[in-house]
């Protein structure tokens, strides 16, 4: 089953909220996981492997990069999450 974009969004949310303790309501689409979430390089690693483990997603290294926003991460995983029939 594939994620809704609220689904993916509700769910970094929730990711972010455990391993930043940011609220959840404060995680929204425009948001940046450095500037405005406080995620440093450590807790984005953590931030992705959940997100992976959740998603059913591979989040490759050289990927992680280019996630700037909530955004930029549920766009990313809205693309690339195994379909399951």
């Amino acid at each position: 089953m594939a994620f809704t974009q609220e689904e993916i969004v509700d769910g970094l949310a929730e990711i972010v909220n455990e391993i930043a303790g940011i609220p959840t309501e404060d995680v929204q689409l425009d948001k940046s996981f450095t500037d405005d979430l406080d995620v440093d390089s450590l807790s984005m690693v953590e931030v992705v492997v959940a997100a992976e483990e959740r998603f059913d997603v591979k989040i490759p290294d050289e990927d992680v990069k280019n996630l700037k926003t909530v955004g930029d991460a549920a766009d990313y995983i809205a693309q690339h999450q195994v379909s399951k029939a």
